[in-house]
């Protein structure tokens, strides 16, 4: 009786003690920033013009947002075109108007570091032989 008594009590030790392990913590997301503006809407085309305000680059393929005086909204995909402080985004969905402020939210890349295991190992491919000429090997 003393020993199953012993084995539960130690047995609620190692529960306990894994039940202390703090969690990883995340890294915080971070608010939208305000970056420019919206400068130019060409009639005929679905990009706009952004004049940022101050300095402000942004990786070709990154989302901005937009928003508008009566709660409009729209996402745009930064081009990579840039000429000082204006840069060209195509309009991917949502409508805009001339001043509409842009925001960016800048989602940290994940971190995975290379692991060698995770990849096929290089598999070596034996030669044909030959139908018409088969080599002799010799005993």
């Amino acid at each position: 009786m003393m020993k199953r008594a012993v084995i539960f009590g130690l047995a609620c030790l190692v529960l306990v003690s894994c039940a202390t392990k703090e969690p990883e913590e995340k890294p915080k997301a971070e608010p939208p920033r305000l970056v420019g503006r919206i400068a130019s809407i060409p009639p005929d085309r679905r990009f706009v013009l952004i004049q940022s305000f101050g300095k402000w680059t942004a990786e070709p393929g990154t989302i901005l947002t937009t928003r508008g005086a009566d709660q409009r909204s729209a996402n745009l995909l930064v081009t990579g075109e840039a000429l000082g402080q204006f840069a060209a985004a195509d309009l991917q969905s949502g409508q805009v108007e001339l001043g509409d402020a842009v925001y960016s939210q800048h989602i940290p890349k994940p971190t995975t570091p290379a692991d060698p295991a995770a990849e096929p190992p290089a598999t070596e491919i034996p030669p044909v032989e030959d139908a018409k000429n088969p080599q002799k090997t010799s005993d």
